[in-house]
């Protein structure tokens, strides 16, 4: 072997832009433009940070190199996480999004400091399975990272990737979670060394931007600081409001809303917001939500958030803020940890001004969605922080709908189910656990990934009959029981239950999305549109956008519009790959004779679901009704002329 040549074990991290060539297409210039600033400002200073090294820079992809998988996951998770931000307000067909694919493996380093290996050619092969905004790392990265970086991996199994001679173990972390992991401080506090109960002080400028991300693992020196001693004064007043005892898990107050507008009128809708807010969020299962009463008292004043949590025996602030322009209404809100000051969700809204009255229900609706998921997914990481090995049933409940909340999938599922069942061994009469183990059976069930289905329906059944007859307006329970009498065809008896749902809670999105579809079943495609799009209206970023947009197509494609089809299938798949919209995007091509687009479908659906066949989608039994069976057979006739393998 040539001298020159080093082989050396390195983490490599291989990154490309989604939707490439199409964003190029719309606007050459623009999407140049803003792909330079991201490397510059975004992408570059962070690999910088964690000391990579960019073997090789194409138009739309990346290859860097890394002294170790924990500097190359947190560089990582860190890019993901301020693309994911930054974007945040630009519409999904054209934010910037990237897919990072890591792996730890032997190299060959070329003099002139190009990698060649499989170490390199592993990597290059997992960056396509990742979500868009996600990443994918081999088992050997996750076996280096799993006791450093507590980041929720998603074990995915096995995945024969091309070229490759052996099966790699696949781990995944979607958006998602990335952007649920929080700001700066909540992805410091997933890093290596932290310990629970005290906090950090580093003796380096970690508090600007990128450093602050990537301080951990040896950029800075640290050292442990006991939390300061209460003082008399403190402690007596901890007695008086009952803070001696730990705060209860979901416990939050909500601020007042402040007013940016110059218009003193308009405290009265950013009043109407607060209070409306606190009233839904306490009906959150499990939540404890400050009266607002007590909350108006701090309105005008400035506060620090770890002495608020102090005095009111809370985990988490919620705080915002309501703005005018001309025409448009302007929400932000930002869920803040009383414990750390770190942010843990943030997110805006946008409105016309001549919607107002709709405006203060829909804003409302859309905070307490994306704030339950906010709050499940932290309090789910807390567990596993602090109690990993010794989880009581609440924190098991916790990490099981976390896991619901992620993109669905087999393994997402099934861990779910295994949480509640856990959770259920220790407080069977846990109402959420129960409704979890419902929702879980019934996702199994639909989606055609359990062992016996009918078991499934049959004990969701079991499960719900005594949460009904005590709660008969629990949506979430409606919405369990419509999947189970879905997977039975009784379509018209699902659809009374999601009817039900929504009845119960107008703000419940998936009900809305389930109701949609279930008239897709009952052959009414037509009267779908509106429930899928309050669906999205009510929870614009939910976990399972990409399935409500896929249901758009869904619905298009069984009316045989098939250029509506391509559009929203697309839209779905720019979130995140979904095998049917693949199919739903193959078969929609096909009809509208763009056969190379449609051959390009099917290599996307055989990337995710390899050996899928047309008889496999032929053969599969959703519904009875007559008009859906023949739009049905409509759409495996397009699948068969995308090209397809048949058997």
């Amino acid at each position: 072997m040539d001298k020159a040549v080093e082989r050396r074990l390195a983490a490599i991290l291989v990154a490309d832009l989604v939707g490439y060539s199409r964003l190029v297409g719309v606007d050459e210039t623009g999407t140049l433009r803003r792909l330079k600033e991201l490397r510059r400002e975004l992408i570059e200073p962070r690999i910088a940070a964690a000391r990579g090294r960019v073997v090789k820079s194409t138009g739309d992809g990346l290859i860097v190199e890394f002294p170790s998988p924990v500097r190359a996951v947190l560089c990582a998770v860190a890019i993901q996480h301020a693309m994911l931000v930054r974007d945040d307000s630009v519409v999904p067909d054209k934010a910037l999004r990237l897919r990072i694919g890591i792996n730890l493996g032997d190299v060959v380093a070329e003099p002139d400091g190009d990698l060649y290996g499989d170490g390199v050619n592993v990597a290059a092969r997992l960056e396509p399975l990742a979500e868009p905004g996600g990443i994918c790392i081999s088992r050997s990265v996750y076996e280096q990272v799993r006791d450093k970086l507590r980041y929720p991996f998603e074990d995915r199994g096995k995945q024969e990737l091309k070229n490759i001679a052996r099966p790699v173990g696949v781990y995944a972390l979607g958006p998602g979670v990335i952007v649920g992991l929080g700001d700066e401080q909540e992805l410091l506090d997933a890093a290596p060394g932290r310990a629970a109960g005290g906090r950090w002080r580093t003796g380096t400028a970690v508090a600007a931007g990128v450093v602050a991300l990537l301080g951990v693992g040896g950029l800075g020196w640290w050292t442990w600081r006991s939390p300061p001693a209460p003082t008399p004064a403190q402690t007596l007043a901890a007695q008086m409001i009952g803070e001696a005892r730990p705060a209860p898990r979901l416990s939050m107050v909500l601020l007042p809303f402040t007013n940016l507008s110059s218009d003193p009128e308009q405290d009265y809708f950013a009043d109407g917001l607060t209070e409306d807010l606190t009233t839904d969020l306490s009906h959150l299962d499990g939540s404890f939500v400050i009266a607002r009463n007590t909350a108006f008292t701090y309105k005008g004043k400035s506060v620090d958030v770890k002495q608020l949590g102090r005095d009111l025996g809370v985990r988490y602030v919620l705080e915002g803020s309501v703005r005018r322009t001309v025409d448009r209404v302007i929400v932000n809100a930002q869920l803040i940890s009383a414990e750390t000051r770190a942010h843990i969700w943030a997110d805006r809204f946008e409105g016309e001004w001549s919607r107002l009255g709709e405006l203060q229900a829909e804003f409302v609706a859309r905070l307490a969605r994306s704030l339950d998921v906010a709050l499940t997914h932290a309090e789910s990481l807390r567990s596993l922080r602090e109690r990993p090995n010794n989880p009581d049933a609440a924190d098991l409940t916790f990490r099981g709908w976390a896991a619901l909340n992620r993109p669905r999938s087999p393994s997402n599922t099934v861990e779910a189910i295994g949480l509640f069942e856990q959770a259920l061994q220790l407080d069977p009469h846990s109402p959420k656990a129960v409704i979890g183990l419902a929702r879980g059976l019934a996702i199994r069930a639909r989606a055609g990934w359990s062992s016996d289905s009918a078991a499934d329906a049959n004990r969701i059944d079991e499960l719900l009959t005594p949460i009904l007859s005590v709660s008969p307006n629990n949506a979430m329970a409606h919405w369990s029981k419509g999947q189970a009498l879905a997977f039975r065809k009784q379509f018209d008896r699902a659809i009374l239950e999601l009817d039900a749902a929504i009845a119960s809670d107008p703000n419940f999105a998936d009900a809305h999305a389930f109701a949609g579809l279930l008239r897709i079943f009952a052959g009414r495609s037509m009267e779908s549109f509106p429930y899928f799009d309050k669906a999205i209206r009510l929870s614009p970023k939910d976990p399972t956008l990409h399935n409500f947009l896929f249901d758009i197509c869904h619905a298009h494609s069984h009316l045989a519009n098939w250029d509506e089809a391509i559009k929203w299938c697309s839209k779905s798949l720019a979130v995140a790959p979904y095998y049917m919209a693949y199919i739903d995007l193959a078969t929609a091509y096909a009809w509208t004779g763009r056969t190379v687009e449609a051959k390009e479908a099917v290599e996307g659906l055989l990337k995710i679901s390899p050996g899928y066949t047309v008889k496999k989608w032929a053969n599969a039994d959703w519904s009875n009704n007559p008009t859906f069976i023949a739009e049905y057979k409509r759409m495996v006739e397009g699948l068969r002329r995308s090209g397809l393998p048949e058997n």
